[in-house]
């Protein structure tokens, strides 16, 4: 039954700005669905995501391979048979839990939760700049620098241009987004390796001294816990990961604002359901809608036979809207029980999580609290990035409208 869904309808432009009825239609009739003439395979079920997470021996998180967008619309992927350099989102146990322990205290509660007045001070800043203009691109001056800014801050970075920082975030994940041609993805990849080469500097000028987390891969480096390529990797997959998941998460929640005033009613005059909001928004819209893994020998899932060397895709997008997992999974439930995987589950569950729930509670506390009205701008349409894997929008043009008229 899988067959009859052509492999074209993947990275059909008007799916992947919609993609929910086809999630559903491979959820009814595939949900480990072979894409026709290739070695791909997706998985949209929540079940067997939380199946396949637990099994990390049949489902490696080496990255083998890469996905690309052929001349016929067609996916299709660049294997390398040892992976790429494996960096904890990448590497396997142990590997991954040396990689995990080396940078961990940065992501604590407490190392978290007192970067919460530095982000009071940037989303002040952005916001007030965009109610200023009143009609503003709420990713150009909002969604995308803060994140950003704050990841940036983190590290540990010398000297960064926050717009630079962005090109770098979203070139490395355009290398595994899935929808780019075979001449994006060599783009991509080139632009990559330019940053690659820029954090090397970054690293190399750093002091063991410092208490962020250049810092602190500087010392396991020197300690021999990383290698230097390691850490430049490392480094790369905070930028990408630290700027998309947040970024995405901001525009995905504005919009859903935009689009029903009586939310932004009830959330005003009920700030502390807005962590239940965020919650619902990572389920509805998960900023990255799979990540990769590579089965190192033959396997099975959901009765599915998947052989050695194929690309899985856990398409956590798709299993957060399960019928089988939530109730009414197209509509907000701000008394859900959170059960969405948009961080991941297990051992790869994501470790910037907190940060990207902080950083998206105290913008929208912000934001809320210094509007009476949050809406598109009916001269210009939002646009989503047309990515595979990224849930982000390009552009998000909306007018805000000060909660008192002259005072920001």
């Amino acid at each position: 039954m899988s067959q009859a869904i052509p492999a074209k309808m993947l990275l059909d432009r008007a799916i992947l700005d919609n993609p929910y009825p086809f999630y559903q239609r491979l959820q009814k009739n595939a949900p480990v669905w072979q894409v026709p003439g290739t070695s791909i395979y997706l998985v949209t079920r929540h079940a067997l995501l939380v199946e396949a997470t637990r099994r990390v021996d049949d489902f490696s998180s080496s990255l083998t391979s890469v996905l690309y967008r052929r001349f016929n619309g067609v996916p299709g992927r660049i294997t390398h048979k040892a992976g790429a350099l494996p960096v904890l989102a990448t590497a396997d146990p142990p590997l991954h839990t040396q990689h995990k322990t080396a940078v961990f205290s940065h992501f604590s509660a407490k190392s978290i939760a007192a970067l919460k007045p530095e982000i009071e001070a940037v989303g002040k800043d952005c916001i007030n700049k965009a109610l200023s203009e009143g009609k503003a691109d709420f990713m150009a001056e909002i969604g995308n620098p803060l994140p950003m800014k704050i990841v940036s801050d983190l590290v540990g970075f010398r000297k960064s241009n926050i717009d630079k920082l962005l090109q770098a975030a979203f070139d490395s994940t355009a290398v595994v987004s899935g929808s780019s041609s075979i001449f994006q993805l060599g783009w991509c990849m080139l632009r990559s390796y330019l940053s690659y080469r820029w954090v090397g500097t970054q690293l190399r000028s750093a002091s063991t001294d410092q208490q962020d987390i250049l810092g602190s891969i500087k010392r396991s480096i020197d300690a021999g816990v990383l290698s230097e390529m390691e850490g430049r990797a490392f480094l790369l997959l905070f930028l990408a990961a630290g700027g998309e998941s947040t970024t995405s998460l901001l525009g995905s929640a504005v919009r859903i604002l935009a689009d029903d005033q009586a939310l932004q009613t009830t959330l005003r005059e009920q700030p502390d359901l807005i962590p239940a909001f965020i919650e619902e928004v990572l389920r509805l819209e998960s900023p990255f809608r799979f990540h990769l893994r590579s089965t190192p020998k033959d396997t099975v899932l959901g009765n599915v036979p998947i052989p050695s060397g194929s690309t899985v895709l856990l398409f956590w997008g798709a299993g957060n809207r399960d019928p089988e997992t939530f109730i009414n999974p197209d509509n907000i439930d701000l008394t859900r029980p959170r059960k969405h995987i948009t961080f991941g589950r297990g051992i790869h569950t994501c470790i910037g999580a907190p940060l990207a729930r902080l950083e998206a509670l105290t913008v929208l506390q912000l934001l809320l609290a210094s509007t009476s009205r949050i809406a598109l701008d009916p001269a210009d349409s939002p646009q989503w990035v047309n990515s595979l894997q990224v849930r982000r929008y390009q552009k998000l043009p909306v007018i805000l409208t000060p909660r008192r008229p002259g005072v920001i």
